[in-house]
Parts: C-alpha cells; structure tokens; sequence
C-alpha cells in the first residue's frame, strides 16, 4: 500500500483476516457468548494495534494520495475514498451500513477503526489542517439554497428556521417534538444554516435561539437545547462521522473560525468570520451548553441551567473539555464535566459563561440590544484577535484528533449502551 515497512503491514492485514473469519462464523453480536465476545474484542484489538502503527508512519503519505486530486474532502469523503482506494485500512461501506441497521448495542464496532484513521490523519501536521480546512468550506447543500436565501431573507427546515431581519440572522433550532436533542438531520441543518448566515453579505450579527416547544412538559416554552438525542443513540443513529466529528469540526468550528471561501478580503482573511450571540431559555443540556463556548455573547433568562452530563451519559462532550476550562477555570470545569454539576443562570459561578442574565419576559429585548451592539464593524476584527489567541488552530487539531479515536471508544462501551438503552421507551 506504501512506501516501506511491508511486514508490518502485512501483520496488520494478517490480523484482520482472522476478524473477518471470525465475524463471519460467530453469531451476530448480541447473540455472541462472553466468550465469544472476548475472543473477537481480542482478535480486534491485535489488528488495531497493528494497522495504528502502520498509520503512525504512513497516514501523511496515504491523505495525500486519496486528495491529491482534489480540492480537499471531507470527513465523510474521505472515509468513503480511503476504503476504496486502500481495502482494510477503514471498514468499507457495506460494513458500516450493516452497522448503522442496527440498534448501538448490536454493532460490531466498525467505526472505532474509522476513529484509529482519522486520529492518525488529524494528528499530520500537513494532512490535519488540510482536512480541517475541508471542513470549513461551505456544504454543497448551502451553496444550492444561498440564492433563494439571499432573495428572500428565510430558510425553513424541520429543524431549523433562519431569518435575516435588519442585518440581524435569527436561527432558531425548532425541533419541538424533542426540545431540540441533535441528531445527524438536525447537525445537517444547523451547518447549512451557519453557512447561510455567514454568506450573505447582508447578515453582520447572528443570534441562535431555541423555539417554543410542543412537549407535554415544556409545551409553550422555548427551550434552548436538551444535548444530544439519546434515543437516536440508542437506535444507532448517531455516527461517529455524520454527527460527532462533522459537529466539532463543521458548523460549530464554522462559528469560531468564519467560513473558508473565496471572497473580497481573501488576501487580508482567509475565513468570513461573525459575531454570534446565544439566548437561552430554560435550559442549555450537554451539546446545547458545548454551543455557548462558541459563541461571542451568551444572554440567559434568570431561571435557566446550563450543564455537561458527561458522566451520566458516558461519551466525551465534543470540546467542551478543550473549552469549558479556558471560560471557568480547571476546577468548575472538572465538577461540570466529571461531576455533572448544573449552573443556575443566576448563580455567580454561571458569570464565567453568561454575560447577561435578565428576567424571562426580558430576554427578546436584550437580544436585539445585543444584536445592534454587535453589528459594530471593529467587532469582528477583535473576536478574530481574540479567537487567535484562546483557541489556535493547532492546539484545536491536537485535540480533535485525539477525540476522533476516544470518542469512538466510548460510543459502543458498556455503560454507554446500558445508559441509552434506559431512553428507549421514552417519548421524547
């Protein structure tokens, strides 16, 4: 496949022989002994370890060849052309197909080796930023609906509405039926509509916002966001690449670092960049609360909550441990994620996330106060500065790309796939 250690990569193909073998004589997965499952995880294990060294010298090598016809994929396409280009370096898509037709705890687990080759990809320092900057480029999707948007100011999606009023871009997550909990079609919504708001040349500001809610116990109320949608988990419709790692390094790294596209200023700065505002109600759970660390401004009702259950729910909370510590500090954010503890808006520790807190009646106007203080034109310049200085692109790449693997490893552990499955009954 590459230039030099042959035996090594020979050993590591070796080794996933004897996984294919064993797949195809073991029963399915949840039908499997505890013998039987220990002898497949180390037969797995054996082959991974092998295929991480080979990475470790060659992954560099293997990005360039699978994009050196390109102008950069992404995650997802990259994943698709390595298994097509390089059989047994990634699962090929039959096997994650296979995977995603099951529930989360009937998989074998392929996507943990998706995990081994994007870690050993983003940790290049020439393939790493180079994938990340894929990223960053506006999505097919937004650039097709740019034009109507453009003409009529509106964007309507199941989860999402975007409106452009007074050089102000309202987005508003409207998944009503399960107080806005993500799941891959809302990730894909809300990137088009960053992507949205950051092209148009007449948006200056934007301001993301949770919709009134139709669930029973909410049923009236905005709610900002209850993290990511557990239920989906369960039914294994959350993937480690069309959900975890394009969330992290698709819109919300959109948010923080602009949007990579060629324009006027292009030789001055390379992203368009804008200052976005958070207003939540009621509450902001898991992935909600991980969307504020990427915002310029947070505004909340005085009687919402903001926390991180990392662990009751068991996976690692996207950057929210790369960035959580930068806002409060190593101990509030080692009791938030280790501890789950929740921060009342109106407690003092809530003012390392929140700039304003006013009363729930209150909160349309301090958004629009917000908006217009924002739309300065010296403010974007100030939070790129400001940016460069808290959040540098290769201390970001480091982490993504140790998250790619670890994240990976947490979906199918076993308290992971018992918490979930707790949620499967639920309504919402």
């Amino acid at each position: 496949m590459t230039a030099g250690a042959p035996d090594l990569w020979a050993r590591a193909q070796e080794a996933d022989t004897l996984v294919d073998k064993l797949v195809a004589t073991l029963p399915e997965p949840a039908a499997r002994t505890a013998e039987q499952r220990a002898e497949i995880g180390a037969a797995k294990h054996a082959a991974r370890a092998l295929r991480a060294a080979h990475l470790d010298r060659h992954a560099e090598s293997v990005y360039r060849r699978l994009t050196e016809d390109t102008a950069g994929l992404r995650i997802g396409e990259l994943l698709d052309a390595a298994a097509d280009r390089f059989p047994g370096l990634v699962p090929g898509p039959e096997r994650i197909a296979a995977d995603r037709a099951r529930r989360q705890a009937d998989k074998e687990g392929w996507e943990i080796d998706q995990g081994l080759f994007l870690r050993a990809v983003l940790r290049s320092p020439q393939a790493g930023p180079h994938l990340l900057d894929a990223m960053l480029r506006p999505t097919d999707r937004a650039r097709h609906l740019l034009p109507e948007f453009l003409r009529t100011g509106v964007l309507r999606t199941r989860s999402v509405l975007l409106e452009r009023r007074d050089g102000t871009a309202y987005l508003t997550m409207c998944r009503d039926d399960c107080l806005n909990a993500e799941d891959e079609e809302q990730v894909d919504d809300m990137e088009t509509a960053v992507d949205l708001a950051l092209l148009d040349p007449g948006v200056r500001v934007a301001v993301l916002r949770g919709g009134e809610m139709t669930h029973p116990r909410y049923r009236g109320k905005r709610v900002f966001s209850a993290g990511i949608n557990l239920k989906r988990l369960h039914a294994g419709d959350i993937s480690l690449a069309g959900f975890l790692l394009r969330r992290e390094t698709g819109y919300l790294r959109k948010m923080i670092a602009g949007l990579l596209v060629d324009h006027d200023g292009s030789w001055h700065s390379r992203t368009v960049e804008k200052p976005w505002i958070a207003a939540v109600d009621t509450f902001a759970i898991g992935g909600g609360m991980q969307v504020l660390l990427a915002c310029d401004l947070v505004l909340a009702a005085s009687d919402a909550y903001l926390t991180l259950p990392a662990a009751r729910e068991g996976i690692v909370p996207g950057a929210g441990n790369f960035r959580l510590g930068r806002h409060t500090g190593p101990r509030i954010s080692r009791q938030v994620i280790l501890g789950g503890r929740r921060l009342w808006a109106a407690e003092p520790d809530a003012r390392h996330l929140i700039d304003e807190v006013v009363e729930p009646g209150e909160l349309d106007a301090a958004v629009e106060r917000a908006a217009r203080r924002l739309q300065s034109p010296a403010v974007v310049t100030n939070r790129h500065m400001l940016n460069t200085a808290e959040e540098p692109p290769e201390e970001f790449r480091r982490y993504i790309a140790e998250f790619a693997l670890q994240q990976a490893l947490r979906l199918y552990g076993e308290d992971v796939i018992t918490k979930v499955g707790r949620f499967a009954g639920r309504t919402a």
